[in-house]
């Protein structure tokens, strides 16, 4: 064979390799917009594109980086209230989103008993909050929701509550706001009434004042502890059942924090425990009786009349607190940046608060008020056009806006 016939021989295996490879391009680009195609089109049908082996996953993951609000409110709109969620292949984030009102009420009303949180949520979130009310079903949710609400109508724990938060708002939160005014510096609003909220509610559940809303804001161990293991706990719902499991058994990433936040909270909670149940065991009869729930299911008997353990102890309180922390704070920190946006419905409330601080008897005599301005709870119920609006922020911006049931 003449070198040029070898020349030319190369030349055309080389062509037909390429063509080959052209054509395995050509397949595999074809596939592929076939499969983007078909992805997309089912989102007229189902809400969302459903890719094949993810589902829905980056979609949802797309949505937790934006307005999650208006993202999953958007997606109900255009399919009238309800629609299914499908999670990746062999997972558990396949489930039915509904914001029909007719749908809500026979799942928290009419049927309510029939649509528990289920396993899933449970074994989910059992690390953080145990067997407490909002991981718990069927008797073990009655007997804490019966006791919690007969509870919260007691004088003495409203008392309690309403002595909190005057001693919260006044030697703290306003002394906080007044630093950042005199000092012209900025502040973090939803920061600071997490805080806010974070001390009052420890006050009531544990009958302890973490102290977070202080100036220069420090950080505090158990509150740190507590927000990353929420946090943690959070991220479960939207990673697949198989591979949380796997990272907590291998301890890595957000299960390794999770770990060690628990064991923050875990030893927050067992000195409290320890140091309440001490105080009790000398405490005299005479001596002024603690209302805070912690001290109130310690003098209470499980159906075998035997003290709670201390392990339940722990699950009701961090429940509580899980409770009155995020939920308060948010709420209120969408209030304040609805009034932001709205400076006609703020003079509203600034009116009507004059008004009524106007028609008190030391005011009408001229009297001079010295003392902070405290509101009386017959005050408070005058004020109907704050409550209507605090409502309408509820509303548009639930503290609690997405509830789990099986």
């Amino acid at each position: 064979m003449s070198s040029d016939e070898g020349v030319v021989g190369n030349f055309v295996s080389r062509r037909l390799f390429f063509l080959q490879d052209l054509h395995v391009l050509e397949f595999v680009v074809a596939a592929l917009v076939f499969v983007v195609i078909n992805s997309l089109r089912q989102r007229r049908r189902y809400g969302l594109p459903v890719w094949p082996f993810l589902g829905m996953l980056p979609s949802l993951v797309s949505g937790l980086r934006s307005d999650l609000y208006e993202w999953i409110s958007d997606i109900l709109c255009e399919q009238n209230g309800t629609f299914r969620f499908k999670g990746p292949w062999f997972s558990s984030l396949n489930c039915v989103v509904t914001a029909d009102p007719r749908n809500l009420e026979h799942l928290l009303k009419s049927k309510f008993s029939v649509f528990p949180k289920g396993p899933y949520f449970r074994d989910t979130a059992r690390d953080l909050l145990g067997d407490g009310i909002f991981n718990a079903d069927d008797e073990t949710w009655q007997r804490q929701r019966k006791t919690a609400s007969i509870e919260f109508h007691s004088a003495k724990f409203r008392q309690l509550t309403t002595e909190s938060v005057l001693e919260l708002v006044h030697a703290r939160l306003l002394p906080v706001l007044e630093n950042a005014v005199n000092q012209s510096i900025s502040i973090d609003l939803q920061d600071v009434l997490l805080r806010l909220t974070f001390d009052n509610v420890c006050m009531t559940a544990f009958g302890v004042d973490p102290g977070c809303l202080r100036l220069g804001l420090p950080e505090i161990p158990f509150a740190k502890a507590f927000e990353d293991a929420t946090e943690a706990t959070l991220l479960r719902f939207v990673t697949p059942t198989c591979v949380w499991k796997t990272m907590r058994c291998l301890d890595l990433g957000t299960e390794k924090k999770l770990k060690k936040s628990i064991k923050g909270v875990d030893e927050f909670a067992e000195e409290v425990i320890r140091t309440r149940k001490k105080e009790l065991s000398l405490q005299t009869e005479d001596k002024k009786q603690r209302s805070d729930l912690l001290t109130v299911f310690m003098r209470l008997k499980d159906e075998q009349g035997k003290p709670f353990s201390d392990k339940f102890l722990r699950d009701i309180c961090l429940n509580f607190i899980l409770a009155g922390r995020d939920t308060s704070s948010v709420a209120l920190s969408w209030f304040f940046w609805l009034l932001e946006k709205n400076p006609v419905v703020e003079q509203k409330i600034l009116a009507e608060i004059c008004k009524i601080i106007n028609e008190r008897d030391d005011m009408k005599n001229g009297a001079d008020l010295k003392s902070p301005l405290i509101f009386r709870p017959e005050e408070i119920k005058k004020m109907d056009y704050l409550q209507a609006s605090l409502s309408e922020a509820l509303r548009l911006y639930p503290s609690v806006p997405v509830d789990h049931k099986e």
